[in-house]
């Protein structure tokens, strides 16, 4: 596989490299892309998170279960802090 990158880049890279932070370009790319595949990850996880807080909600709602709009804000806050340390400790 062949990667064509901007000169910027190129100089972030070999700038990197010879700070010693990582051995070669190669394990530079291998790290930027387990962070994406992280971050992809974690984009899911919070999309799907949402889409089931947001079926509780209607479920909760067909039964009568209404919350305040704060009470709302503070649930969502809270799954958002539950996903972070989830991110965190694996």
């Amino acid at each position: 596989m062949n990667v064509s990158i901007t000169p910027e880049l190129e100089e972030f890279v070999q700038a990197k490299v010879k700070s010693g932070m990582y051995q070669s370009a190669s394990e530079l790319f291998r790290e930027a892309l387990r962070l994406l595949a992280e971050r992809d990850e974690l984009h899911r996880r919070r999309i799907e998170a949402m889409d089931n807080f947001i079926q509780e909600g209607i479920d909760s709602a067909k039964r009568g279960e209404l919350l305040t709009p704060e009470e709302v804000e503070s649930d969502i806050e809270q799954l958002f802090a539950e996903l972070r340390q989830n991110q965190n400790n694996a």
